[in-house]
């Protein structure tokens, strides 16, 4: 039988120009919200909590306020099982300088409206769509409307607003507009989102977010209440106790009844950032044009000065001077409005081809030496703690700064790979992480060289937790979702010159340590036999037993000394009691101080547990002292 044929209709130009219509952004994302970090809803609930608690950092730190926020997630309707998704309410606040009224609904109901996106300038968002987007996504979700309460002056009732999201025009609609009480004492905001989603802990959660968070982010607080202990109407009495530090005197991050605490371990804010103007390297012959269009300036003297950076009155001598030609000259009194495309260009070539300095880097705030190693001991039970921060770097104009840092033994599993923690303007990136060039960078770096384990193309292998942060006004993702850095080759070689500064100190420290080891054993095999020498030869010849014993003992540790030796932060012998470990800037080691003290035997025996467990123990209350000196000097306690 032969297939039936369908008829095609025949269009035209009018019946299709009438099928045309315009797509707001608002309506193209909610088609398309994975490209926002909204794929599943495992991903949404830490997504929509990473959004919201950037904006409050932010926000603290542009008015000079230490940030403290408290997150909120509570079980509204349990998943009918493990492969659904369940109802749950997502409620942060923070302690920042609030939200005047007239710009609440814009900054919550809007995508692509705020303040980060024109300037050059280093802050955690960049594009405007965050947490507009996550109310988005509760309401297309639950139908329920996002819900803010802020107040911006102390003296005066905060703001309460329901609004929603129309997805055809981006606009925001307000169904509720009140004033109201309910609110901290003090200035914020607090925004909470009824949603689908799933919770769950480990990596990639929402609990591994905040700890990373909290670690390139030592001068905040942050409060945190899951599902399991929100639901219980909790006492906050016992949250309200101040963190305790341990018997190493580390202030680490505390689980109570009622919540989990990442305390505040640095009492100061990361400097201030200026804005600068955008630099020619990174400005293409589209934009350039476009600007000469869109300019106040009216020579080209006032257009480079006022427009850019690092373009100095001898640069635009030398630049006009190089575009210039019989037909046409041009000079810094050159009118804007005279100039053609065609002039333009030769002008923009030549200013591309001119040797410019880099740009200013006070748009920078990286998180430096003592906030990493701070942050790390508060989330990273480790032994061996160092970090490194680059000089500043540029790519397609834009400055950029790397640092990274490592921690190595204690606690961390020896059996398993590296795990590898990636901040882009102290935010962490939790997924897409192969993709990443943090990540490729690690792989890139010869850890064997420094006494680690590494697999070929792979990350090293052993108690090892390497932190890599990026810091730029403008962080190049490879999505709008803003999980994994592009792989500038200006950047990957910046992060692995980083992690070798890192990974030699880490291989000073290996190396001595197993030195160490090596000739703890020699000693032991020596202590081992010299007493029944002793005996021995006083039978043979009738010297005196304690007399040779004593002179094999001193001849043993002799060959062996190293074994009692300390290190300092660079792994080098200490000479002195008061090596560089007591004023380390970069490197922090730490002793197991949960190990008890090994007994001393009785002295009426000259045998090797004795002398083995004496040198042992003094070594450890020696190295107990040092490190509760480096830990008062970052805490302050």
């Amino acid at each position: 039988m032969a297939k039936k044929t369908t008829k095609r209709t025949k269009a035209d130009a009018e019946s299709m120009a009438a099928k045309q219509r315009d797509i707001s952004v608002s309506e193209f994302f909610a088609k398309n919200r994975h490209l926002l970090g909204f794929d599943n809803p495992r991903k949404a609930l830490l997504t929509t909590v990473k959004e919201a608690v950037d904006n409050a950092l932010d926000a603290c730190e542009e008015a000079s306020i230490l940030p403290s926020v408290e997150v909120k997630i509570e079980e509204i309707t349990p998943p009918a099982s493990a492969a659904k998704a369940g109802r749950y309410r997502v409620t942060i606040t923070d302690n920042g300088p609030g939200i005047v009224r007239k710009q609440v609904e814009n900054i919550f109901g809007r995508l692509l409206y705020g303040s980060k996106f024109h300037r050059l300038k280093m802050s955690r968002g960049q594009q405007g769509i965050g947490i507009s987007a996550a109310g988005m996504y509760g309401l297309m979700t639950t139908g329920k409307p996002m819900v803010i309460t802020t107040r911006p002056k102390k003296n005066k009732p905060a703001h309460h607003l329901e609004l929603a999201m129309d997805t055809t025009k981006n606009k925001p609609e307000v169904t509720v507009d009140i004033e109201t009480d309910d609110f901290p004492l003090g200035t914020g905001t607090r925004v909470a989102i009824e949603m689908e989603a799933k919770f769950f802990r480990g990596k990639g959660s929402v609990e591994t977010y905040l700890e990373q968070t909290a670690i390139s982010n030592p001068h905040c607080e942050i409060t945190f209440i899951p599902p399991d202990k929100a639901n219980e109407n909790p006492d906050l009495a016992e949250a309200k106790a101040e963190p305790a530090a341990d018997n190493q005197g580390v202030v680490r991050t505390q689980e109570f009844s009622d919540r989990i605490v990442y305390p505040r371990t640095v009492e100061q804010l990361p400097p201030e950032t200026e804005e600068i103007k955008p630099h020619p390297y990174g400005v293409e012959l589209g934009t350039f044009l476009t600007m000469l269009n869109k300019t106040e300036q009216k020579q080209l003297s006032g257009f480079f000065k006022n427009e850019f950076c690092r373009v100095p009155p001898s640069i635009v001598t030398a630049v006009t001077k190089e575009a210039s030609s019989k037909g046409s000259s041009y000079s810094g009194q050159t009118w804007v409005k005279t100039i053609e495309p065609a002039d333009a260009e030769k002008i923009y070539t030549a200013l591309q081809n001119s040797k410019l300095r880099s740009p200013p880097t006070d748009c920078l705030s990286p998180i430096g030496v003592q906030q990493m190693l701070a942050g790390l001991l508060k989330g990273v039970k480790a032994e061996f703690y160092t970090a490194s921060t680059r000089k500043p770097a540029v790519y397609r104009g834009n400055p950029f700064q790397i640092e990274a840092a490592i921690a190595f033994g204690g606690n961390l599993p020896g059996d398993q790979q590296a795990r590898v923690i990636r901040y882009a303007n102290r935010v962490p990136l939790l997924h897409q992480q192969s993709a990443c060039s943090a990540f490729k960078s690690v792989i890139d770096t010869s850890w064997k060289n420094y006494g680690m384990q590494q697999p070929r193309g792979g990350v090293p292998v052993g108690s090892l937790v390497v932190m890599i942060h990026m810091a730029s006004v403008w962080v190049p993702f490879t999505s709008e979702s803003k999980d994994a850095i592009a792989d500038y080759d200006e950047i990957r070689k910046e992060m692995q010159l980083a992690l070798q500064e890192c990974g030699r100190k880490l291989g000073q420290y290996i190396r001595r340590r197993e030195r160490m080891k090596r000739d703890a054993q020699k000693r032991d095999v020596f202590e081992r036999y010299i007493g029944e020498i002793s005996k021995a030869c006083n039978h043979l010849t009738g010297t005196n037993t304690k007399e040779l014993y004593d002179a094999l003992l001193k001849q043993a540790k002799r060959r062996t000394e190293i074994a009692d030796a300390q290190l300092d932060d660079e792994g080098k012998f200490i000479k002195d009691a008061h090596g560089k470990l007591a004023k380390a800037d970069d490197v922090i080691i730490l002793d197991d101080a949960d190990t008890p003290p090994q007994q001393e035997t009785s002295k009426a025996k000259p045998v090797l547990k004795k002398k083995r467990v004496t040198k042992k123990t003094t070594k450890k209350r020696t190295t107990k002292k040092t490190s509760k000196k480096t830990a008062a000097g970052l805490f302050g306690g």
